[in-house]
């Protein structure tokens, strides 16, 4: 009784001295954060919700986002890293934990004699079953750091699955607009040919009736041509932007349709920016790399843990036995009992190395938390700012289109009655074209930075929806990797359709 109160003393200590740890670096408070955004906030009380692309009005993009979610690669490979931290970590907390083993064997040994020339064998059988058990006190907290260092790590897999998961869903939204809106610029274009080519026809008509010169026919079939060699350029930009947007579905390029054609009737509404302090719980990438440090100041404990001696228990116990018959028997059994201490004495600076080496990582993932939030801080500015400019930008652009249009109709009128000359028609007709491309470009700009802002404001994210996931028992699944289109010859198209 009195050993096995001395043992439940030395185990309690051991929780206790485990259970001890330095205090990690300082983390960026809420109070730390500033109290409002300096771009332009919307007036708006719509809040970021996960499904965002939903309030885009876009059925087609809605289902391209949700077949990503199954067929993104980089989706695949966060759920993989994310199953080795939880499995790494369910490792860690095995080491706190003594460990069981039990053993069986059996033995037939013969000899052979000769004796009075006659030769004879000698076989003997041996048996024997037990058990054994150890288990490292941790009275210094070495297992225990390890354990909070596994801990820190599956979390930080966790919110890296949910950083790559909005990126994933902003790449594709990005990927669609891009595609929609080079085929709107081709579109128009193929317009403004149509529109150059009325100018030309009414000029050439002009040079034949001796009223103008080559002069002005080859000016206007320049503008004609120089708009034709926009068409390539501009199709060639649409089938990589297409292309691109079927990787990130998981899909072989050259084989995505897409169905819209322009970018009308999509919106992306304004949206509740909150105060800047909701980035701390609002943004995986700012609570992955907060775990990151945290794991890195846990595996920091244990280097330090490592300096102090080592006692593990052992015990074992069974039977041995050459008769089977009287294998199980109360003489026949064997027990050992053992405490094994173990204190390093010389180790060429291996544990002296290995703490600076944790020392520098900690200071480096410090480093690289606080910039995270910066950046998280900033990148939500420039995209309110974005949203605000853009806005403007398409106000002012759309009444430029408007009285640009008008002024290239007037023109074409009094040209044909010979009232302005071809150089009105053709300055008329350049601010027209390039009025009407520059309003799609930041159509396009837009709803990217609209986009943008959903992403930086955290997509709806929250850090208490995630803040067990690493301590279940049950792991994520990796996608199974016979499922998604790998490369094969047998899967390529016979001809790349553009």
């Amino acid at each position: 009784m009195k050993i096995l109160s001395n043992s439940v003393s030395v185990l309690a200590l051991a929780l206790v001295l485990g259970a001890c740890a330095t205090t990690p670096p300082p983390t960026v408070k809420p109070e730390d954060m500033p109290k409002a955004y300096q771009a332009p906030v919307p007036d708006t009380q719509q809040q970021v919700t996960a499904d965002w692309w939903k309030s885009f009005n876009s059925p087609e993009l809605t289902a391209f986002i949700e077949e990503a979610h199954k067929g993104n690669l980089d989706l695949a490979t966060a759920a993989a890293r994310l199953q080795q931290m939880q499995a790494q970590y369910g490792s860690d907390i095995a080491n706190m934990i003594p460990s069981v083993q039990a053993s069986g064997s059996v033995q037939q040994n013969g000899s052979h004699m000769t004796i009075g020339g006659r030769r004879d064998g000698i076989i003997s059988n041996s048996y024997s079953a037990g058990g054994s058990a150890s288990y490292e006190l941790d009275l210094w907290g070495r297992n225990y750091n390890g354990m909070r260092s596994g801990r820190e790590n599956a979390r930080a897999a966790v919110y890296y699955q949910d950083t790559v998961t909005i990126t994933t869903n902003a790449n594709v939204a990005n990927a669609y607009f891009t595609v929609l809106a080079l085929r709107e610029r081709v579109d128009v274009a193929r317009k403004n040919i149509e529109a150059a080519k009325r100018i030309l026809a009414i000029t050439q008509a002009k040079v034949s009736n001796g009223v103008l010169s080559n002069l002005e026919l080859a000016q206007q079939t320049a503008q004609v041509l120089g708009e034709e060699a926009n068409i390539p350029r501009l199709e060639e930009q649409e089938r990589e932007a297409r292309n691109a947007l079927a990787i990130l579905l998981g899909r072989m390029p050259g084989t995505l349709k897409i169905e819209a054609t322009n970018l009308e009737g999509l919106a992306a509404p304004a949206v509740q920016a909150g105060i800047p302090a909701t980035l701390l719980t609002h943004r995986p990438d700012v609570k992955q790399a907060e775990s990151s440090l945290m794991a890195a100041h846990a595996d920091l404990d244990a280097a330090r843990a490592a300096f102090l001696p080592g006692v593990s228990l052992t015990a074992g116990g069974g039977w041995r036995s050459d008769d089977w018959d009287k294998f199980i028997n109360p003489e026949k059994l064997v027990w050992s009992l053992g405490a094994t201490v173990v204190q390093a004495i010389f180790d060429g600076g291996k544990l002296t190395s290995q703490r600076d080496y944790y020392k520098g990582r900690e200071a480096e993932l410090l480093a690289s938390y606080r910039t995270a939030v910066l950046n998280a801080l900033n990148d939500t500015e420039t995209q309110l700012g974005s949203v605000a400019s853009y806005s403007e930008q398409e106000r002012l652009t759309t009444d430029q289109v408007k009285n640009a249009q008008e002024a290239f109709r007037i023109s074409e009128l009094q040209y044909r009655e010979g009232v302005v000359d071809l150089l009105t028609v053709l300055q008329a007709q350049q601010t027209l074209f390039s009025a009407q491309d520059a309003l799609i470009q930041i159509k396009q700009a837009r709803l990217q930075s609209g986009v943008g802002l959903y992403r930086a404001l955290g997509s709806g994210w929250d850090v208490t929806q995630d803040e067990d996931k690493s301590l279940r028992n049950t792991f994520i699944p990796v996608p199974d990797l016979t499922d998604l289109p790998i490369p094969n010859p047998a899967n390529i198209p016979a001809a790349l359709t553009f």
